[in-house]
Parts: C-alpha cells; sequence; structure tokens
C-alpha cells in the first residue's frame, strides 16, 4: 500500500510520490530557541520523528533538516534587560531542546542548521526577489527589506486567503512598508540592538526577517525542489505561508507536500503564558519515565489536538509497561527452545495499513496492543510457535514508534541507582522464597510473595526460576 499524506495545500489526502524514487527529503521548522521547551515542542519534534521512521522502513533514504532559528526578535528581547548575550542565549536554550529531543529517542536530524550559518544565502535570495520584481528596500535609509505582497497573485495559496481580508503583517517595524501586509525579508539595524546581531548586506547593516531564514536553508541542504515541509499548525500563517510565496516568487519549486500536526492543549485549555499553564520539557520529562512521555505524546493522530493532562501519564507508562512485560517475558520464555530464532521481525498488515494511511498511529497502537495480549495467552497456553510470532510483530511495531523498551536509548533514562537498589532488594527477597519453598515451609514462601505484592511487584514462577516486574 503506498503510503498517504495530508497535504495542507491541497487539504486532500494525497499518495506520497518522491521527487526521486526511493529518496525523500523532509524540512521541519525547528525552534526559535530563546526560551525553554514545552509540551508542544515535543509533540511536534515526535511527529516528524514517527514520519521519518515510517518512511525509513519502507526502504527510503530520508535526509532530514531541522532547522534552528537563532536569530529573532524574541532572542533579542530576551536579553534586553540581562548582561547575557543574545547569542549566548540562543546557544543556552538550543541545548536544552537537544537534551529533551534526545531524552525523548528522537532521532538527530541529518542537518541541524541554525540561521546565523546561512546569512549569505538568505541575501542572494532577497537579492533575486528584487531583480524578479517581488522586493523592495525601503525609501527611508533604514536598510530594510520587504516582500511585495500585491506582486505575488498566488499569495495565500498555502491557506487558501485572499490578500484582501489579510490583516497587516507585525514581524517588523512598518516604518517602511508600502503595504501593511509586506513582510520583512530583511531588518536594518537599530541603534538599541547590539552590533553584533548586525550582518553587512547591499541594503545596509542588518539581520534577517523570520520567513526567509527557512527558504535559504531548505534551499542549500535539500535543493529547490523537496519532498515534505513540515511543523506546527501555528505556522501555517504566516511564517509558511510567506515561506511559499518569496520561495516561488524566487521561481523556486520548493515543497511538493505540507505537513501540519495538531497543537496541545492543557486540560482542555490552548497552552499559554498568559493562562500560566505551560508544561516545559523539563517537568514532564521529570514526572513520568521519557518512554511513556513519548508514548503520550505520539498516541494520537498527528493532525488532532493532543490534550494533555498528568492523568495520562499514568496510562501511558502503563501501557509501556505492558509492552515491556511481554517482551520480556517471550523472551525468557523462548530462550533456549526451537522457538528462540523464530518469529519475524515484521510488522503485521494491518499496522503497516494505518501507519501508511496518513500516520494512523492510535489504529496501529491498537494493533500492536491486540498482538501484545494475543502473545500473552499464547504463553499461557504454552503456544510458543504463536508466542514467537507474536514477540516478533511486537518487536518490528514497537522499533518503528521509536517505544521499543530494550532500546539503548531507554537505558539510562530512569534512576539507575534506584533500580539497582530496587533488583537487589527484590533478588535477596526471592532467594530467601526459593529457599524457604525448598524446606517446604509454604508461610514463609507466601508471606514474602504477599509483601512483594502489596508493594507492587509481580511475581511470575518459571522453569527458569522467579521472575519480578513492577505491576502497571
Amino acid at each position: 500500500m503506498t503510503v498517504r499524506l495530508y497535504d495542507s495545500k491541497t487539504q486532500s489526502l494525497r499518495d506520497f510520490v518522491p521527487l526521486v524514487p526511493g529518496r525523500v527529503g523532509i524540512y521541519v521548522c525547528g525552534p526559535t530557541v530563546q526560551s525553554s521547551p514545552h509540551i508542544g515542542h515535543l509533540r511536534s519534534a515526535l511527529v516528524y520523528d514517527i514520519l521519518r521512521r515510517w518512511l525509513d522502513h519502507g526502504g527510503n533514504d530520508v535526509t532530514f533538516v531541522r532547522n534552528v532559528t537563532d536569530i529573532d526578535d524574541k532572542i533579542l528581547a530576551g536579553v534586553a534587560e540581562s548582561a547575557e548575550e543574545w547569542w549566548a542565549l540562543a546557544y543556552r536554550v538550543e541545548l536544552e531542546f537537544t537534551a529533551g529531543y534526545t531524552r525523548l529517542g528522537i532521532l538527530p536530524p541529518t542537518y541541524e542548521p541554525r540561521a546565523t550559518a546561512s546569512v549569505d544565502r538568505m541575501q542572494r535570495l532577497i537579492a533575486e526577489l528584487i531583480e524578479r520584481g517581488h522586493a523592495y528596500a525601503a525609501a527611508d535609509g533604514t536598510g530594510d527589506v520587504y516582500f511585495d505582497t500585491a506582486s505575488w497573485p498566488a499569495y495565500g495559496e498555502l491557506t487558501r486567503q485572499n490578500r484582501d481580508n489579510m490583516e497587516a503583517a507585525t514581524d517588523a517595524d512598518p516604518r517602511g512598508k508600502r503595504d501593511p501586509r509586506d513582510f520583512a525579508l530583511w531588518k536594518g539595524a537599530k541603534e538599541a540592538e547590539p552590533a553584533s546581531a548586525s550582518w553587512p548586506s547591499p541594503w545596509g547593516d542588518g539581520r534577517p526577517g523570520w520567513h526567509i531564514e527557512c527558504s535559504a536553508m531548505s534551499q542549500r541542504y535539500l535543493g529547490d525542489a523537496f519532498d515534505i515541509h513540515g511543523g506546527g499548525l501555528d505556522l501555517r500563517f504566516p511564517h509558511h505561508e510567506n515561506e511559499l510565496a518569496q520561495s516561488t516568487a524566487a521561481g523556486l519549486p520548493f515543497a511538493s507536500y505540507w505537513v501540519h500536526n495538531g497543537l496541545v492543549n492543557v486540560a482542555g485549555q490552548k497552552m499559554s503564558k498568559s493562562l500560566g499553564n505551560s508544561v516545559f520539557a523539563s517537568e514532564l520529562l521529570e514526572a513520568a519515565s521519557p518512554l511513556a512521555v513519548r508514548y503520550l505524546l505520539g498516541q494520537a493522530h498527528y493532525r488532532s489536538t493532543l490534550d494533555y493532562s498528568p492523568g495520562g501519564l499514568a496510562e501511558a507508562q502503563a501501557a509501556v509497561d505492558r509492552i515491556a512485560g511481554f517482551l520480556d517475558r517471550a523472551a525468557r520464555r523462548l530462550a533456549d527452545t526451537r522457538f528462540a530464532s523464530t518469529g519475524a521481525i515484521q510488522v503485521p498488515d494491518a499496522f503497516a495499513e494505518a501507519m501508511d494511511d496518513d500516520l494512523a498511529v492510535p489504529q496501529a497502537l491498537a494493533v500492536l496492543h491486540d498482538t501484545v495480549r494475543a502473545g500473552n495467552a499464547a504463553l499461557d497456553a504454552e503456544d510458543l510457535g504463536a508466542a514467537a510470532s507474536a514477540h516478533g510483530s511486537v518487536l518490528a511495531m514497537v522499533r518503528v514508534l521509536g517505544i521499543d523498551p530494550g532500546a539503548p536509548e531507554w537505558a539510562n533514562s530512569g534512576d539507575a541507582a534506584s533500580e539497582q537498589a530496587l533488583a537487589m532488594l527484590v533478588g535477596r527477597l526471592l532467594a530467601d522464597r526459593s529457599d524457604a519453598r525448598t524446606e517446604k515451609d509454604w508461610a514463609t514462601a507466601d508471606r514474602i510473595r504477599a509483601e512483594l505484592s502489596a508493594a507492587g511487584i509481580t511475581i511470575e514462577d518459571t522453569p527458569t526460576g522467579a521472575h519480578w516486574s513492577l505491576e502497571s
């Protein structure tokens, strides 16, 4: 089955056909690094990680580019009343984003360019737009350069808006605009801004506008035409609309497909600074295991609004514990049997059909949990052939979704010292219980099992000895 994706530009499901068979180029708008990452940033990054993994699973060579906007009005405002340099703030916050992505098991991009490293390309693109009659330098000598929206009849095509009904662009000082809807390509330097946040240009010292940054970086790393442009739903307008306009006005084919992920609400309300309900990445990743956080943020359909509540973390933890419990139980039971190397690591057809259908992760997860239940039932019935098949299928599915409990990225995700101490204490109690059973001291053996159960620890007696796990 061909992968189908919802293209925001055509507002329809489309068969995904790469420009070059077997090779996929994806550009995703990364963070503007002015403040710490929140749950919405994690959710967006995770959506495109899952898309990338699924395309890679299909045998494609994926080039994945996610930029870092490290020069912007918000970054300069963030240091206006402090002694910290703007570039120091940007780098410090960038490291926070990287740490959050890493803890969540998000694959690193093929390229992760910073905007400040591509200013020369931005200037060349601006010059091309001026030459084609789609941009102009302000006549007031400020050094500002604007995109002339009236010159481009297709402006508004991504979000299906009529230019006449658009509000004024608020991305720059309107001091030199011909029309309020024109947006900034280059921002002339201001006296109140640090000199280090300025580059020489044909129009005067200054810095790039936000929108031109992504057009230049996508062209640099993916070429004039590429397959997928992704980002949060909140970026469709004006950011992506402006990217599309300036890139195509400069003669670039640009993106074939536009993919947008839904936003995150907190307890039914839109997350915002004014409401004080922002959930930061560091807080979320301390509240539960990173594996559970990944499951929580990835379980809804990517285009839907994800409603976060703390109770959802417990449910996500229980879900990943069930998966981990089956994989561990099956691996132990199948070891040293003729079924140990059987069970193809291959996703079931129903899982593949769900993922091909616009990344229908909820339906894919239903297949995963059905397979876990069937695998446990097979183990209970001593049907080791069926158990081995389920084990292979579950492994394939969790690897595609990035939630394999045995993957190396989760090895140090918890409190290692606490886990080691718990394992030592439970191991000692199980040894005492084994001794009691050998001596037929059933009362002591039952008491130890009851104490462990009261502490939330499940004991499974197997031919190879007793094994324990934490209850979901």
